[in-house]
């Protein structure tokens, strides 16, 4: 083989190696998932951080068409929670996609209380945190979770007792894997006294970027970092910004090159990107496939300064 087709295989190698990773050293996911949140309530139901996530879906063959879709695309890391539809969202998971393929993670939350449909109150005393974790179970139809988060963390509850009934679950083979969602680097930090953690679920986009910290510190540790709300509106989204020039040099969507903007971030950030549409679901999955040149992420970079409401987990 000559130095050139060595070069090439190399470099066809490092692309494709680029688009997965090991989640605990070895799940193997694909580095853009599908996030369930917004796969509840009503089309008309408000979007973004408004949307209530209170009920199932009204149109339930359209949803589970939707998550295959997402499997048969080759997304392979589902996020839900058990607060979403008050445990519905888990269920629809389990309708569409029981038995799932071998490579398939579900990942799932428990640690937050829905007393109305605008309320999201962190409750981690720990024998709520194993009962939830429980019916997370029975709802998924499985006798191990892959990847189980503490939702948030509940400033009324010693956080080591908190991961540590996330630990008892691991220990009893309950729980593969565990997380932490919106932590800071102390926080995480001092969760992995208690529990190995395999990865962190804060928001983060182009226009979102107090997390800056969390996703350094996950990069240097080996813990995957997954954006929630990874596509956000704004000006650097304008139709004649930096984004959409740079999507057009790609033959790209501005989404889908805000998405490779995070793949392009680091390799172990995993966008998990939700839609009740298989053409934006496709979209999203295609963003896998782009490149983004070490110039055109800067302009993006430059361009993605200040904030902005975030949209589309």
């Amino acid at each position: 083989m000559t130095n050139t087709a060595q070069e090439t295989t190399t470099e066809a190698t490092t692309s494709q190696l680029s688009r997965v990773f090991r989640i605990g050293g070895e799940l193997s996911v694909r580095r853009i998932g599908y996030g369930a949140m917004r796969l509840t309530d009503s089309p008309e139901a408000p979007g973004g951080m408004a949307t209530p996530i209170w009920t199932a879906p009204t149109d339930r063959d359209e949803a589970i068409a939707l998550l295959r879709a997402a499997v048969d695309l080759g997304v392979n890391l589902i996020d839900t929670a058990d607060a979403y539809a008050l445990g519905a969202s888990e269920e629809l998971i389990a309708e569409a996609l029981h038995p799932r393929r071998d490579d398939l993670v579900v990942a799932t939350k428990v640690g937050v209380v829905r007393p109305s449909t605008t309320e999201w109150v962190p409750l981690g005393h720990p024998a709520y945190l194993r009962q939830q974790a429980e019916l997370s179970l029975r709802r998924l139809r499985t006798d191990r979770i892959d990847l189980l988060y503490l939702h948030r963390i509940d400033p009324n509850v010693p956080l080591a007792e908190q991961v540590g009934a996330l630990a008892q679950l691991q220990q009893e083979g309950k729980v593969r894997h565990i997380g932490l969602s919106e932590v800071t680097v102390a926080e995480l930090s001092e969760a992995r006294r208690t529990a190995p953690i395999a990865a962190v679920q804060n928001v983060y986009n182009l226009a979102t970027r107090g997390h800056e910290e969390v996703v350094a510190h996950t990069a240097a540790e080996g813990i995957a970092f997954v954006p929630y709300f990874p596509v956000a509106t704004g000006s650097h989204a304008r139709q004649d910004g930096p984004l959409a020039e740079v999507a057009a040099e790609l033959g790209a969507t501005p989404a889908q090159t805000a998405l490779a903007w995070l793949l392009h971030r680091a390799p172990h950030v995993l966008p998990i990107p939700g839609t009740r549409s298989v053409a934006h679901l496709t979209e999203n999955a295609r963003a896998l496939e782009l490149t983004l040149a070490d110039g055109q992420f800067a302009r993006i970079e430059r361009a993605a300064a200040g904030g902005s409401e975030a949209a589309g987990q």
